[in-house]
Formats: structure tokens, C-alpha cells, sequence
């Protein structure tokens, strides 16, 4: 479900990204917005429905998460409502300042949403101090931890690391790379704007410095967690994730050649899935690491709720994903085909 809102609600935040930096005249901004004008408010649904299945399934990690990053998740707070009454708002007056004030509140908001969900992919990667142990002391309950949004030596090596350091970073602006690529492919499969011989050329640029920053990415990961490749090793059916990676970047890069619109889109949406899957492959079981060797690891096994509560919400779940699904089928369905004609309001 998480996935599914990467995918879907991440070609908001690029769509966001592109208004932002890319779009100049008027027609080229409302042609972004109605390209996701039908779907941004359903997409966050995976984001909400997510957390409600984590609070069912693994109330612990919930807990555990939803305390410790406190700070950056009220942040994401604050840009969700900022991108959505940017969207909603822009449109009641007709005045160029008031579009001004509330486009830069949709895009500004979209940017800091890819950043925030990369540094926080990063932060459990990299792990968390667990137990808050400082000199062999646990300061709170071994399952709870704070983290501040920096430490002094923005190291992710630290044992109190921050929420923002140097590895944090890079994933970050990865996931900013990737979901512009992400939008730009959207809004060229869904519009025909102006803009669309220059959004490939901006995707082909982003694509080759999203190769760049992928490698550098690896060697961080190495640097941060040296057995970061066990579980592909021990389990070699993983490797499907990463070759993913590696089709739909080989995909991305080919983007000025494509005779369907679709494509590109197809292949950022499967290094999207990719890179995600690939990311809790190689922690698998492991939710959050602890960077001290106090308290162990949170994993599926030590959060998750009981039998009886995990089969009860199974039994709410499948109802209501298929509910979900034929929902998503039937939006997609209606609006099928370029938006250009299609009024937001």
C-alpha cells in the first residue's frame, strides 16, 4: 500500500515539482494541475489507509515510528495541507499574485514532500538510536526513540544520528530526482502542453544524474551498512527487485524515443517500485534498525499484533482493497486519455 502511494501520489509531488520550476505561462500551469486535478486527493488515500494497516497489524512500529519522528512527520503534516489548499485555493480568484502566493504553495510543498519521504527512507536505513542508550544506559522503553532534525557532525555514524545528515541527504534528493522524472513523464502522457518536447529533455538530464547519484548512493549505503547485500546474497530471488532498478532506468533514459506517451511513465513508475521493494529487501525482517547493540532490531516479529488481531484485520482488509481498487480502476477509466479539455473545478 505504501508502494502504491510512492507511485501514485509521488507523480503529484513531481507534477508539483515541474509547475514549480518548469512552467511559465498560464496555460502550461493549468494543463499540470488538471493532469492530476481527478486523482491527488484519492492517491493520498494509500498514504492514510497505510497507517491505519500499520496501527492494525504492527501497532508496536507505529508507536514506535510515529513518536520517534515526530518532527519531520509534522512536517509532511504541514506540506499535505499546504499542497492541497494550494490546489483548491488557487483558482477562486482570478489575480495574478493570489495564483502566484498559492502555486508556490503547491509546488514549494510538493518539492519538500519528495525530500521529507526520501530523508525519512533514509532514516530507516540507516537505523535509530532505539531505547535512547547513552553510555550503556537506556534513557526510555527499548521500542521508543527521538530523533532531532541534525546532530553536530552530521554523521549518519553517530549513535544519536539526526533525522538530516549526509546519507539521509542523498536519498532525499534521489527521491526528489526520481519523482520529477515521475511527473514529467505524467504530464506529457496526459496533456499536450507546449511543454512536452522540453520536459523529455529535462527527464533525459534528470535521468542521467539520477544514474550518478544512484552509484554514489551505494557506496554511502556501503559506508553506512557494510552488510547491506546479505539478504540478496542468502536469498538470490531478490535480485528481481534491483533488476527492476536497473530496466526501468535503462527505460528512463530512453525517454526521447518513445512512440506511446505511456512508457516512460510505465518505466519510472518500475524504478519506483523497484528501488522501494529493493530498499525492504535488503532490511527484510528488519523494520528499524538500532544503531546501538543494547536494544535489538524492531522487526515483522517483536511489532507485530497478535493472531487474532492480525486475522481480523485481514478480514477487513481484503473487502476493502477490493473496494478500493474498483474505485481506482473506475477513476483511471473515466479519465483515461489527455486532460487538456477536462476542468479542475
Amino acid at each position: 500500500m505504501l508502494t502504491m502511494y510512492i507511485v501514485l501520489d509521488g507523480l503529484d509531488f513531481g507534477a508539483g515539482i515541474i509547475f514549480l520550476f518548469v512552467a511559465k505561462n498560464e496555460k502550461d500551469k493549468e494543463g499540470i494541475i488538471k493532469s492530476i486535478g481527478p486523482f491527488w486527493d484519492g492517491n493520498e488515500v494509500w498514504l492514510i489507509a497505510g497507517g491505519g494497516v500499520m496501527f492494525a497489524v504492527f501497532p508496536t512500529l507505529y508507536a514506535s515510528a510515529f513518536s520517534g519522528l515526530y518532527l519531520p512527520l509534522m512536517l509532511v503534516l504541514w506540506m499535505l495541507i499546504f499542497r492541497g489548499i494550494g490546489l483548491e485555493l488557487r483558482h477562486l480568484v482570478d489575480n495574478k499574485l493570489w495564483k502566484q502566493v498559492w502555486g508556490a504553495a503547491f509546488g514549494l510543498s510538493s518539492l519538500m514532500l519528495a525530500l521529507l519521504f526520501g530523508i525519512a527512507l533514509g532514516n530507516i536505513v540507516r537505523g535509530v538510536n532505539l531505547g535512547g542508550v547513552e553510555n550503556g544506559i537506556l534513557a526510555y522503553n527499548p521500542v521508543y526513540f527521538f530523533t532531532p532534525l541534525w546532530s553536530n557532525d552530521f554523521s549518519p555514524l553517530n549513535n544519536h544520528p539526526g533525522v538530516i545528515d549526509w546519507f539521509t541527504i542523498i536519498l532525499g534528493a534521489i527521491a526528489v530526482i526520481s519523482l520529477t522524472i515521475h511527473g514529467a513523464n505524467w504530464v506529457i502522457f496526459k496533456t499536450n502542453l507546449s511543454i512536452a518536447i522540453r520536459l523529455k529533455k529535462i527527464s533525459f538530464q534528470l535521468s542521467v544524474a539520477l544514474v550518478l547519484m544512484m552509484i554514489i548512493s551505494f557506496i554511502a549505503w556501503l559506508i553506512v551498512k557494510p552488510n547491506a547485500f546479505d539478504n540478496f546474497i542468502v536469498n538470490p530471488i531478490f535480485w528481481l527487485a534491483p533488476v527492476a532498478v536497473f530496466v526501468g532506468l535503462v527505460g528512463m533514459l530512453r525517454v526521447n524515443s518513445y512512440k506511446k506517451d505511456i512508457t516512460a511513465f510505465l518505466f519510472s513508475s518500475l524504478f519506483i517500485i523497484g528501488s522501494f521493494v529493493s530498499t525492504l529487501l535488503a532490511l527484510f525482517p528488519v523494520f528499524i534498525p538500532s544503531t546501538n547493540d543494547i536494544v535489538p532490531d524492531l522487526t515483522i516479529y517483536n511489532t507485530a499484533a497478535t493472531q487474532y488481531g492480525m486475522s481480523v484485520a485481514l478480514g477487513w482488509w481484503i473487502p476493502a482493497i477490493i473496494l478500493v481498487g474498483g474505485y481506482f480502476y473506475n477513476l483511471h477509466r473515466t479519465f483515461r486519455g489527455k486532460l487538456d479539455d477536462v476542468e479542475y473545478h
